[in-house]
């Protein structure tokens, strides 16, 4: 398996770029591409938990206002061979919050699709970064 081919990594981050901007300005429609449009797809947030694309698509669109504002702190990618890649993103939302956002990656026909993702938060006042 060859890790980190930095053309894998090169698109994947380009990805996780893109899909940072639709998350923070909204984009419902750009938010939507980048998952997997799968029954399979999950996505546990905060404080929800969302099995398949359908109803992570129908979270967003019940979502009033989006996603909170917030800055990444660190990304990292591995890319597990030429199709697979994980995103791990730690961040702190507006007002100070620390969080970490998991997201697989797979290539498919259409581009690179989030099949897989996990947000949570650091309890106030944690801040465990190494």
């Amino acid at each position: 398996m060859n890790v980190n081919d930095p053309k894998v990594v090169a698109e994947v981050t380009a990805a996780a770029d893109t899909y940072e901007k639709a998350l923070m300005d909204n984009d419902l429609e750009g938010l939507d591409q980048f998952f997997w449009g799968s029954p399979l797809t999950v996505r546990y947030g905060v404080a929800e938990n969302l099995y398949g694309f359908e109803a992570i698509a129908a979270f967003r669109v019940g979502r009033t206002g989006g996603s909170p504002t917030r800055e990444r702190l660190r990304v990292e990618v591995v890319a597990l061979g030429a199709d697979v890649a994980v995103v791990n993103t730690e961040f702190r939302r507006q007002g100070g919050q620390l969080g970490r956002q998991s997201q697989t990656w797979i290539r498919t026909d259409d581009g690179w699709k989030v099949c897989s993702a996990h947000v949570s938060l650091l309890k106030d006042g944690a801040d465990q970064r190494g």
